[in-house]
């Protein structure tokens, strides 16, 4: 079978290893891919992954041999699965590959804040300590995370690790979600958004983007905020106003966000979070420890092996 991986970079930067794709057709990988080139590249080709590259009827209409598309990701959203449904093409994604490697980005964003190393590390490296009279300094109050409340929108794989690290360190842990009545860890309690949004001193955004979720985090809600809470976001960008959180930052209505997405990635360069005061932002990057590629690679392998013994596995479609 001939397969292609549209764009294979992002997962495959040069340290993880193609060939257990290999093994399994004649492999094509191309390291990333503009809407110029989507329908050559995937002509001909049997089996098709994609990471963000769109698929959509205009182009499926066209693969007539076509009969399979890994997802190499969580989301669904750059296939139409519709129309792939109706064509025969089995659609799969990858679940559930480092909900580790996402909250440990939720933490660093935290630590990053509360514990303020790379300030503190600056000054070291510019002669600050060595110039001290004392035996230790602070440039700004420090925070233990003992006693603080997070508030988790969402309690998914993600949120689930997020609140194990936050109990272990003595936090209390309030949840959101659809459904009032999930079983949640000793520790953890639920709460209406309302209270979440007004008792948490760190909010974490864990759901997915729906047209129910866009903007979650507006004026209004910011306003309801305690003035030094922290906001972070691993989710996706689309839940937050950006325009409204940049205004709270700047105006020290929020102390603090920390955001792992953005609602167009790369962002655009006026993109109001850019310039904000007191926030961090990683590029997108939350998912991609080595680890969490190569448990995305195997998944995304085990679906097609499994496809080709005619199983369906982590089918979306």
């Amino acid at each position: 079978m001939k397969i292609v991986v549209l764009d294979g970079y992002t997962l495959n930067p040069g340290d993880l290893d193609w060939q257990p794709l290999t093994a399994l057709g004649e492999l094509t990988v191309y390291e990333r891919c503009d809407a110029n080139n989507i329908l050559p590249r995937s002509q001909g080709a049997e089996i098709i992954f994609t990471n963000k590259t769109p698929l959509d009827e205009a182009l499926l209409t066209q693969l007539p041999k076509l009969k399979y598309i890994g997802i190499l990701a969580t989301g669904t959203n750059v296939v139409d699965l519709t129309v792939a449904e109706k064509l025969g093409i089995i659609v799969t994604n990858v679940p559930a590959y480092g909900p580790d490697a996402v909250a440990q980005m939720v933490f660093a964003h935290i630590l990053h804040a509360t514990q303020q190393v790379a300030l503190h590390s600056g000054a070291v490296k510019s002669g600050q300590w060595s110039q001290s009279a004392d035996f230790c300094f602070t440039l700004s109050p420090l925070q233990s995370l003992k006693g603080k409340t997070i508030g988790l929108i969402g309690f998914g794989d993600i949120a689930k690790v997020v609140a194990q690290i936050a109990l272990a360190f003595g936090m209390q842990v309030l949840v959101n979600t659809r459904n009032s009545e999930v079983q949640l860890p000793v520790g953890c309690s639920w709460a209406e958004r309302d209270e979440l949004f007004a008792q948490s001193d760190i909010i974490s955004l864990h759901c997915p983007l729906t047209a129910d979720t866009q903007e979650l985090i507006n004026a209004e809600v910011l306003d309801c905020m305690k003035p030094s809470a922290m906001l972070i976001n691993t989710a996706r960008g689309g839940l937050i106003d950006e325009q409204a959180l940049a205004n709270a930052l700047n105006s020290d209505l929020l102390a603090y966000a920390g955001v792992d997405v953005l609602s167009s990635e790369p962002p655009a360069a006026n993109n109001p979070l850019l310039s904000a005061k007191n926030i961090s932002i990683s590029p997108h990057n939350a998912w991609a420890t080595i680890e969490a590629r190569q448990n995305l690679l195997n998944i995304a392998v085990d679906n097609l092996s499994c496809f080709i013994k005619d199983e369906h596995k982590n089918r979306v479609n």
